[in-house]
């Protein structure tokens, strides 16, 4: 059998040694080398959108691998790829580390200098393990497959803008359509979302926090099942319990999402913290939304160069949406996206107060009208997005969504 060895390696000199020791093994086909842990998952998602077989049976990490942390990055790929065996290259192979990196879902650790011995060692026994499970894969329904669906993440430039009206709606649309979607509150010490759509619940984000490896099972328990078929994932009611999701906690739990709906909407609010800093970095799509008034898109400008500082999204990977929109407000579209650098939505969100009170007051924004101006907004942004499925050649009629797919939907490839 030959054995593919997919490196992800970030330093070049780190690199050339690998890839030359991995090329004198026997019965072994390593890949070129990706150099960061973006690039490694996108090409492990697009091997296993073809086939489970296409995957490597090998992985190796390299310590120094970026920006996602090399054990949270080994956490997420055996997560998101359990038929792969991955393999922790280290300076450091202390004790301490082994078992953190075997806790992370690590078939193995590798020290530096590499030992042609150990490291032969180390990819058969890793390939081996992932053969055996590859042949009973199919047997179990506890586990994550597939390449994943999309995450959304919604923010709002200040308060009061809708965002969050934005997410339910975005979430609503892309359910309609015939998708199974999770809509999750990151505003960890104010979100509503369990108020707009009238949920009393037990569980929330946090019972999720502390968990080392999220099962299908224990997501599902986590999740409240809307009757509109959403599957809600919403914040602490005790605001201060907010501070239990850390970043790690974040990509564990977006990975486990992902994994199992197509699409995942995150309303991460207007405060910036390492949880919803960490959602934004692992989206597909950003959306902040905005007012055209000068508070408003001065918060913007100030949202966007803090996601630049934190390196989490650069201005031109953010969808701006402009909310409360009318044809005779000084501040344009065009404008907004001057002074800010976002790209921005072709669809304008009008404003919709009247019709928008008795559907907050009675916490059912399912309930919104299908000729509501707002909802048309909402749901046509969705279709630009491509949040949603409709069938070919389906007229756009009142109610149903009138984007085009693909327009806006932004994949990360960038190397930090």
């Amino acid at each position: 059998m030959t054995i593919r060895i997919l490196p992800a390696v970030g330093d070049l000199d780190a690199a050339r040694s690998i890839t030359t020791l991995l090329s004198q093994l026997p019965e072994t086909e390593p890949a070129n080398p990706v150099a960061d842990s973006t690039s490694l998952l996108d090409l492990l998602a697009r091997l296993a959108a073809e086939s489970l077989d296409e995957l490597p049976e090998v992985v190796l990490v390299h310590e120094r691998i970026g920006p996602v942390p090399a054990l949270e990055l080994i956490r997420e790929v055996a997560l998101r790829f359990p038929a792969v065996g991955v393999i922790l290259v280290t300076v450091d192979a202390n004790p301490a580390l082994y078992s953190s990196a075997m806790d992370s879902g690590a078939r193995g650790l590798i020290g530096l200098p590499l030992s042609y011995e150990e490291l032969a060692q180390r990819v058969q026994a890793a390939a081996g393990w992932s053969t055996g499970v590859r042949r009973h894969l199919g047997h179990s329904g506890d586990v994550f497959t597939g390449p994943g669906g999309t995450v959304v993440t919604v923010s709002g430039a200040k308060g009061g803008v809708g965002a969050t009206v934005t997410a339910v709606q975005l979430a609503l649309a892309a359910q309609a359509s015939g998708r199974s979607v999770a809509l999750a509150d990151l505003d960890l010490q104010a979100g509503d979302i369990a108020s707009y759509l009238d949920v009393q619940f037990r569980r929330s984000i946090v019972d999720l926090a502390g968990i080392q490896d999220i099962s299908p099972r224990v997501l599902q328990d986590a999740l409240f099942a809307h009757h509109t078929g959403l599957g809600l994932l919403l914040a602490p009611m005790d605001g201060e319990r907010g501070e239990e999701v850390d970043d790690r906690a974040i990509r564990q739990i977006v990975s486990a999402l992902r994994h199992r709906y197509e699409v995942v909407i995150i309303d991460c609010g207007t405060q910036m913290n390492s949880a919803n800093a960490a959602a934004i970095e692992m989206a597909d799509t950003t959306v902040l939304v905005t007012t055209p008034d000068v508070i408003a898109v001065r918060a913007a400008k100030r949202m966007i160069r803090l996601w630049d500082r934190l390196q989490i999204r650069k201005a031109e990977e953010t969808v701006a949406v402009v909310n409360r929109y009318n044809r005779s407000t000084e501040i344009q579209p065009p404008l907004i996206e001057r002074i800010t650098g976002t790209r921005i939505a072709r669809t304008t969100v009008p404003a919709g107060f009247k019709e928008l009170q008795p559907v907050v007051d009675a916490g059912r924004m399912q309930d919104l009208e299908a000729k509501s101006a707002v909802k048309q907004a909402l749901w046509q942004l969705a279709g630009e997005l491509s949040l949603v499925s409709a069938p070919e050649g389906e007229q756009q009629r009142q109610g149903k969504f009138r984007g085009d797919r693909g327009s806006i939907g932004l994949r990360r490839t960038r190397s930090r």
